[in-house]
């Protein structure tokens, strides 16, 4: 082959195979947004089912509305899932009340007084000349007469259920709006008993069946008040059943753990950690049994107790809060701020034993907090410790209140006063621990 020849042309190569195009994955589908269940709301216009229904369906709420109302001209079908809706749907977890933003009670009285005009115009028109373009069977005056007799004496017995059976737990109503709608319905039942009795002597039988609607309508709305006092009647028997149950337990448990807590404290000492929570223990456990179902008050005492339980959890050291007299001082006042501030200082710095004193009289209030640690030297306090000249001190004098601390080999004391400036107390005798 000589060197000008050209080369031969390589051989086309097979075509290489492609492999079947499979299904192509398709893409993930994204969750589902979670629907919220079916819930009626705690605030709502009158009962909730609506904007409950809007809410589960993702809807607006005046299609529901008007869902309902389109379905309540078919044979009543809407008024029968309404009232199923609002009897068997759950009410949103909480402890809030219900409230409701529509006066229904009172629009049901309207409506009862508004039916005493027809029944006024019933039975002063004997020929029923009022009723000629009405159809054949309520142009008898007896007749027309017992509709809308029946009609008043339905939504005034209406209203007072309403008012007494929803609107009597409703916060921004209450028993006393309850009892002023009974006594507004009551008023429309005796006029809807007065009313008929002009026709007494022209249709004596027919009308003293009609006269007894309003009597039977009077009778059902006394039952509400029964209804309400078989309520309280029950609610003081669980109460009775469940404070004999308490005492039981209290017995029992003040008879095995609260004396097995106070051993514990007792073997190991204030300052060993087996000491700190066998005594928070003891005083939650008390707590529970002894203070009942209703929460504490915030006042003074309340809250250094339970700030004392949350010291003794932080710092070896034991804290008794006693009070003694009437305290009318709040948790929130600088009162508090200031005594709570000498307890950190006595659990952080003394340990031990600490005792806090309170005391309340025609005077003002008094507050000693005590400590048997080793004491200071009020004038080697550096001046940039200002946890307790601020705190404490000028907080007291801000508040319009004094307060004095002495400290010795034997422990320290802090005297706090709200009220009128005790005898022979000029202002701060010394320091204490920043």
């Amino acid at each position: 082959m000589s060197p000008s020849a050209a080369p031969p042309a390589p051989a086309p190569s097979a075509p290489t195979s492609r492999p079947a195009a499979g299904p192509r994955p398709r893409p993930p589908v994204r969750p589902a947004v979670p629907r919220p269940a079916l819930q009626l709301p705690r605030e709502c216009v009158v009962t909730g089912v609506s904007a409950g229904l809007a809410r589960h369906l993702g809807v607006r709420v005046e299609v529901v509305r008007t869902l309902f109302v389109v379905l309540g001209l078919c044979s009543g079908a809407g008024v029968l899932l309404y009232v199923w809706c609002w009897a068997l749907t759950p009410r949103e977890v909480g402890q809030a009340a219900v409230t409701r933003s529509a006066p229904v009670a009172w629009i049901l009285v309207a409506a009862a007084g508004a039916a005493l005009v027809p029944m006024a115009i019933a039975s002063s028109d004997p020929w029923g000349q009022w009723w000629i373009v009405a159809p054949p069977f309520l142009q008898d005056v007896p007749a027309m007469l017992a509709v809308t007799t029946l009609a008043a004496v339905v939504l005034a017995v209406a209203a007072g259920m309403w008012a007494a059976l929803v609107d009597r737990t409703d916060p921004g109503r209450g028993p006393r709006h309850a009892a002023t709608v009974r006594i507004a319905a009551s008023v429309v039942l005796v006029v809807a008993f007065l009313i008929p009795l002009r026709r007494l002597a022209v249709d004596a039988l027919p009308i003293v069946f009609i006269a007894l609607l309003p009597v039977v309508g009077l009778i059902a709305l006394l039952s509400t008040t029964l209804i309400e006092r078989w309520r309280e009647l029950s609610g003081e028997r669980v109460g009775r059943i469940r404070e004999e149950q308490r005492a039981e337990m209290a017995a029992h448990l003040h008879d095995s753990v609260l004396q097995t807590l106070a051993l514990i404290q007792n073997r190991s000492g204030a300052s060993s950690e087996v000491a700190r929570l066998a005594r928070a223990q003891e005083r939650e456990l008390r707590a529970w049994l002894y203070d009942g179902d209703q929460p504490a008050d915030s006042d003074l005492p309340t809250d250094l107790r339970d700030y004392a339980g949350a010291l003794e959890l932080d710092y070896p050291v034991r804290i008794d809060v006693v009070s003694a007299g009437l305290s009318t001082e709040r948790a929130s006042g600088e009162l508090a701020a200031a005594a709570r501030e000498a307890m950190l200082n006595a659990a952080r710095h003394a340990g031990g034993e600490v005792s806090v004193y309170i005391e309340g009289g025609a005077g003002g209030v008094d507050v000693y907090i005590r400590d048997r640690g080793d004491g200071f030297d009020v004038d080697a306090v550096p001046d940039d410790r200002l946890g307790v000249r601020q705190s404490i001190l000028g907080r007291m004098r801000r508040a319009g209140g004094t307060a004095a601390v002495r400290s010795s080999d034997a422990g320290t004391e802090v005297h706090l006063h709200f009220g009128t400036v005790p005898v022979g107390t000029v202002g701060a005798e010394g320091g204490t621990r920043g």
